[in-house]
């Protein structure tokens, strides 16, 4: 099977990023865009991210996650410690988080390091789950081969009996990572593929070095 897609083909003209008009700490252009698109641009799950980490097969890989926080020590999400991309982080913390908005024509690309973050912060947000969210992460042994879809139908019915009228505490291996930043790349789409792309790198005092890079 073939399919040619060489005409698939936009012109990208809804902003422009001037290095003059923008801040100099990375986290505040991030929160700046952010807003931006989640307030203006119709975007469904503004906060999906695809977190790439290098696997044990020493293939990277992929996949989408959902931001859950962010601040100025970086940015924050939850998953199963002992998951395919758990097992990958636990053995090279260096990642990279990439969104990309297309409604706004931006995409953001931050290398980084992820950290497990303190047991009372993933409990915190596991209390905050819907019940039917907390119980998924005991039933799921995220990343292993199972027979069937209704092997964990079967276990989320057992554990719904276990556990009801009964407070859900929060499994071991399922909680929050932060990602530390080094490098965050903005990228604003711009009419005959001139984009604009400025990159912010974290130097040895602890500022930020930024250049524009050729698109």
């Amino acid at each position: 099977m073939e399919k040619d897609l060489s005409n698939y083909r936009k012109s990208y003209e809804k902003g422009e990023l001037i290095l003059d008009n923008i801040s100099d700490n990375p986290i505040e252009l991030f929160r700046d865009w952010f807003v931006e698109v989640d307030s203006h641009f119709n975007i469904d799950e503004a906060n999906a991210m695809t977190v790439s980490t290098l696997g044990l097969d020493g293939y990277p890989k992929s996949r989408v996650v959902l931001l859950k926080k962010y601040t100025f020590e970086g940015f924050i999400f939850y998953t199963n410690y002992n998951s395919e991309k758990g097992k990958a982080i636990e053995a090279n913390p260096n990642v990279c988080l990439s969104f990309f908005w297309h409604a706004a024509e931006r995409q953001v690309i931050i290398k980084g390091k992820a950290e497990k973050i303190a047991e009372n912060m993933s409990d915190g947000y596991f209390e905050s789950r819907p019940r039917g969210s907390q119980l998924g992460a005991i039933v799921s042994n995220q990343s292993e081969v199972i027979e069937n879809r209704t092997v964990i139908e079967d276990r989320l019915k057992a554990l719904e009996l276990q556990y009801e009228g009964k407070d859900i505490v929060r499994p071991k291996h399922w909680g929050g990572y932060l990602v530390r930043p080094v490098e965050i790349e903005f990228w604003q789409g711009r009419p005959n593929r001139l984009h604009d792309r400025i990159r912010y790198q974290l130097q040895e005092d602890f500022n930020w070095r930024l250049d524009r890079l050729s698109p």
